[in-house]
């Protein structure tokens, strides 16, 4: 006889599962102050089995920053509880805004009139900025996208919307498609990640980096972030996926 839990297993598997997450190597697009990978074969089968060494940033491909990673005396990684990283699923699409404009940053009135579509964003969701910039991966030059002054020109989250989404909709966490939480011309200007610092100071996580959202509802789904647990890290590569309504 199948139990409560084992029901709802068989529900989820019955439902579409996406995947969230690039797969990266060792030259794949990073941020530009970290080494690229290195992937080494420790052993071959000849040897009598496979094992490989791998040396990366915590903040690698797709990944999730703990709020330590910004902010002092806030979580390390494997102090976020498990239900933190299992949330309800908001998808504001601005891929096309970001397309005609590649510093493109989401706004309050972009929220209000996601709201007026879709309804509110309830408390206590993950709401992930869809651009559409992952569809550069894994081109390092378009996925940085310099000018002729080497300035990089991509999307992100304003202050501000981030400011409402946490302290007057109560969200949990956010995610995106790019290396920052702020668009490109946002950092250039104010001459810091105020937005990514912002999001780290709610004591709560972000993944960068996702992939797939173009495959989503605006509301419906649920997310999923499986990440490892190293000792006191700022963060790590995760495997994110979303299980569609």
């Amino acid at each position: 006889m199948m139990n409560e839990l084992l029901h709802a297993l068989k529900l989820l598997k019955e439902k579409q599962w996406i995947d969230l997450t690039h797969t990266f190597g060792p030259e794949s697009p990073h941020f530009s102050a970290f080494d690229g990978a290195t992937f080494k074969t420790l052993f071959s089968h000849d040897d009598g089995f496979f094992a490989q060494s791998f040396t990366f940033a915590g903040q690698y491909g797709t990944h999730l920053d703990a709020p330590i990673h910004f902010v002092r005396d806030k979580r390390y990684l494997d102090e976020i509880e498990l239900k933190e990283l299992v949330l309800p699923l908001v998808v504001i699409d601005k891929s096309k805004e970001a397309e005609e404009n590649n510093d493109y940053s989401l706004s309050v009135e972009d929220i209000l009139q996601f709201e007026a579509e879709h309804g509110e964003i309830e408390e206590g969701t993950f709401v992930a900025l869809r651009t559409d910039w992952s569809k550069r991966w894994p081109d390092v030059e378009a996925f940085n996208n310099k000018d002729a002054d080497g300035q990089n020109h991509a999307p992100g989250w304003s202050l501000t919307a981030l400011q409402f989404l946490f302290e007057e909709r109560k969200i949990k966490a956010v995610g995106h498609e790019t290396f920052d939480t702020d668009a490109s011309l946002d950092y250039q200007k104010n001459g810091a990640l105020l937005g990514e610092y912002y999001v780290l100071k709610q004591d709560t996580y972000q993944v960068e980096l996702l992939t797939n959202l173009d495959q989503l509802p605006p509301k419906g789904a649920i997310i999923l972030n499986i990440v490892p647990k190293p000792e006191k890290a700022s963060g790590f590569p995760v495997r994110s996926f979303a299980i569609l309504p």
